[in-house]
């Protein structure tokens, strides 16, 4: 995967609008700082771990561009306010995809995951990513629900009644219509 076309303005359905751009290194101080505005139980739901802060390493992952399997994107206001902060990781054949989303708790309820969720399926798209998956945990209500509402279909995760794994198909027609 090539992650030159990751940049993009985007419009929620409220009308709220953001950009869109990959991570770099350079922007692990700010994606520490976005961290300690996101609540305990979405940083739980994220790792999927009750982790109390984003380690260090952590952080690296999510803005290195050495491994041309992880696009790791983030989601910007237009004062620069970090948003949200998303991944998406395909396995060695970029035939399937895991993606992983937080956003900002003051700024939930705005369209933000949706517009990223599907920016990410169009990405995927693009790159014939033929699936994308999230592995939620089943109290996560709203992003499954979501996820759902946009034709993620819920499964059940092997080995861990408490998680469920979401699976979306891609076909070039997904990438029109989510246009």
């Amino acid at each position: 995967m090539e992650v030159h076309d990751t940049d993009d303005d985007l419009t929620t359905r409220t009308g709220f609008r953001f950009h869109v751009r990959h991570a770099t290194p350079q922007d692990d101080a700010i994606v520490a700082e976005f961290f300690t505005h996101v609540t305990p139980e979405d940083l739980r739901f994220r790792f999927l771990s009750g982790m109390k802060a984003v380690s260090h390493e952590r952080l690296v992952e999510m803005t290195r561009v050495d491994d041309p399997h992880v696009v790791n994107f983030l989601a910007f206001s237009p004062n620069e306010t970090l948003l949200a902060v998303a991944m998406l990781a395909t396995d060695k054949v970029d035939q399937r995809g895991e993606v992983a989303l937080t956003i900002r708790s003051d700024f939930k309820h705005q369209g933000i995951s949706w517009e990223m969720l599907a920016h990410i399926c169009r990405y995927a798209e693009r790159h014939k990513i033929k699936s994308i998956e999230s592995i939620e945990s089943r109290e996560n209500h709203s992003a499954i629900e979501l996820e759902r509402d946009m034709g993620f279909r819920a499964l059940d995760y092997d080995d861990d009644p408490t998680l469920v794994l979401l699976r979306r198909e891609l076909t070039v027609a997904d990438a029109a219509q989510s246009r």
